[in-house]
């Protein structure tokens, strides 16, 4: 059982954003539509599946064959602010809140995702997925898959009060500045 005083602390900040998850919700509304929030089944805490919650920064948008528009071209302007600023992450405080996540770990990927990578999936699954991890601080969307279980499985191995503080400090550093690859994610990883 994740620590209560985390669960806690992240219902009180739900509780202090929503007013700000207010604003932002009909900006949603505004440029996309409704839904305002986007859920999705994915894998948590030793691979059990938790409904994550963010809001909405792409339109439902499909090409001749069916097939959704790859996500550039279905993320709104008003979309990519909430990306950049990792304000569309928000409404994962419900999902700290009830246990389904942590504040720091590998973010959550979709089930089928973590049984295609076998054991390093399962390891992966030895901690709760964060709001924020390491590979989200080390480069993201900017990194392979490959270099991302990599991060994550670092994680794993050494987590621990002071590498989320430090991960936590380097998240905001991130919302500020925007993504920036390490330049080198051997290093990153702290791989030895």
């Amino acid at each position: 059982m994740q620590k209560l005083p985390l669960r806690l602390l992240a219902a009180l900040l739900l509780l202090a954003v929503l007013p700000l998850l207010v604003v932002l919700g009909i900006g949603v509304v505004l440029s996309m539509g409704r839904p305002v929030l986007f859920r999705q089944r994915r894998a948590g805490l030793h691979g059990q599946d938790f409904t994550l919650l963010k809001l909405r920064s792409m339109r439902e948008a499909a090409g001749k064959d069916g097939q959704p528009l790859p996500d550039e071209a279905r993320v709104t302007r008003f979309g990519r602010v909430l990306r950049r600023s990792r304000l569309d992450e928000l409404p994962g405080l419900w999902n700290v809140a009830v246990g389904d996540m942590a504040f720091v770990g590998p973010r959550p990927l979709l089930p089928e995702t973590i049984a295609g990578l076998g054991q390093r999936g399962a390891m992966r699954g030895e901690v709760r997925p964060g709001l924020t991890g390491w590979s989200q601080v080390n480069g993201n969307t900017l990194l392979s898959l490959d270099e991302k279980i990599a991060l994550d499985l670092w994680y794993v191995a050494h987590a621990g009060p002071l590498l989320d503080l430090r991960i936590l400090a380097l998240t905001a550093w991130v919302m500020v500045g925007g993504e920036r690859r390490s330049p080198d994610i051997a290093l990153a990883s702290g791989a030895d």
